[in-house]
C-alpha cells in the first residue's frame, strides 16, 4: 500500500534539470557555432520524440518528451539568443565571423 505517488515530483524536478541544463547549452552553441547549429536541436528533438513514443515506462517516457520539446524550444532559443548578442547583452565571439 503506497501513500505517497513521487512520479509527479520526480518529473518536476528532472524537467527543472532539463531546462536549466539547455539555457547554458544554447548560449555555448551560439559562441562557438552561431545559428547554423539550429539542426542539432531539430534532431535532438526529433530523437527524443522517437524514444518518448517507444519507452513503455511513464517517468522516462514523459522525460524524453521534455528533452525533445526542450531541444525544438531551443531553435528558437538560438535565434532569439543571437539577437541578445547583437544587443550587447551578451559576448560576441571575436574568432567567428
Amino acid at each position: 500500500m503506497d501513500l505517497l505517488n513521487f512520479d509527479g515530483l520526480i518529473i518536476g524536478v528532472c524537467t527543472f534539470i532539463i531546462i536549466g541544463v539547455f539555457h547554458p547549452i544554447v548560449i555555448k552553441a551560439e559562441y562557438y557555432f552561431g545559428t547554423r547549429c539550429w539542426w542539432v536541436f531539430l534532431l535532438a528533438g526529433i530523437i527524443g520524440t522517437a524514444i518518448s513514443l517507444l519507452i513503455q515506462n511513464t517517468i522516462i517516457s514523459v522525460l524524453c518528451g521534455v528533452f525533445a520539446f526542450s531541444s525544438f524550444w531551443s531553435i528558437k532559443e538560438i535565434f532569439d539568443q543571437k539577437q541578445r548578442v547583437e544587443k550587447g547583452w551578451f559576448p560576441k565571439n571575436p574568432k567567428r565571423k
